[in-house]
């Protein structure tokens, strides 16, 4: 059981990848999972619209899709992330490259372990709880 991480389309390299790992296993541990395999996969916009469009029949782009392969408590997950769209947000919302991708992946793994965003409360939840493993995460730097 592992956590991956890889490019599709783009040249990208994460840093801290052994801390990072071990964030995302504290996260599913506090929540009572354990790790399957997750793979985080590196793309560009357009290969990510392509994927929403395709397999969620959404015309858009966005920063983050996760596909749950998930069994019982084993977390399993195959998750795209837009670094065109990170990187966009980052400026947007002028935050720090990095730290929006770190956003970006809890957010993910969040997901994962049963959040939801859709509706305004829920969506007030996700933003401190990601809050919350994101200082976590400084801490381990």
């Amino acid at each position: 059981m592992a956590i991956f991480f890889s490019n599709v389309d783009v040249n990208f390299r994460l840093n801290n990848k052994r801390i990072i790992k071990n964030w995302i296993i504290n996260c599913l541990v506090f929540y009572g999972y354990k790790l399957g395999n997750i793979n985080i996969a590196f793309c560009s916009d357009s290969y990510i619209k392509k994927i929403n469009s395709q397999f969620l029949n959404h015309n858009y782009y966005t920063d983050v899709i996760t596909f749950p392969y998930s069994e019982d408590k084993i977390i399993s997950s195959d998750v795209l992330i837009s670094i065109d769209t990170v990187k966009s947000n980052s400026e947007l919302y002028q935050n720090i490259f990095q730290n929006e991708l770190q956003r970006v992946i809890i957010h993910a793994i969040l997901h994962l372990v049963g959040f939801d965003d859709k509706e305004e409360s829920s969506e007030l939840l996700m933003r401190s709880t990601e809050d919350y493993w994101l200082k976590k995460l400084q801490c381990n730097d």
